[in-house]
């Protein structure tokens, strides 16, 4: 699994960070830990958006997102 931890920043770091980490990684399962209720809300829908499952966790520090990638899904992205 790839760990995202942009707890600390501000939007839009954490949708940036975490596409970067989709984009480089499209068949892998991405933990994303985020601070605030807004990074949570945005960071679900950009993985909604592009067909990932979104499993989220309250944690001590904020949020912790599981977003499993589409079905079929390779490195080609297809």
């Amino acid at each position: 699994m790839i760990e995202v931890d942009v707890r600390g920043f501000s939007c839009p770091i954490p949708v940036v960070k975490t596409k970067k980490a989709m984009e480089e990684n499209p068949a892998e399962t991405i933990g994303v830990l985020v601070e605030s209720s807004v990074s949570r809300e945005n960071v679900s829908r950009l993985a909604r958006s592009r067909g990932y499952s979104v499993a989220v966790a309250d944690v001590e520090d904020g949020f912790r997102l599981v977003l499993s990638p589409p079905v079929g899904q390779d490195a080609e992205g297809s």
